[in-house]
């Protein structure tokens, strides 16, 4: 990781973090990973703004970004 570090903690300028994490297997349906995410990849918590970009490598796999806010973004009619 490349970066340039303020007394808080906080990443300034140009950096870049790239890690593999496994997911538990679920059951098929829609579910909220961001915990998961953020509790696997604890170097997010030092970044302001940016950009993450997720591989999926399992080929029956999808992903869907929702801001969350309402709780019926959730639910298929």
């Amino acid at each position: 990781m490349a970066s340039t570090s303020s007394s808080t903690g906080i990443i300034r300028g140009s950096s870049w973090i790239q890690k593999k994490i496994n997911l538990k297997p679920l059951q098929r349906g829609c579910h909220l990973i961001t915990d998961e995410i953020v509790k696997q990849v604890p170097e997010l918590s030092q970044f302001v703004v940016g950009i993450l970009h997720l591989q999926i490598m399992h080929t029956s796999a999808s992903l869907a970004l929702n801001e969350n806010w309402d709780p019926d973004v959730r639910y298929v009619s």
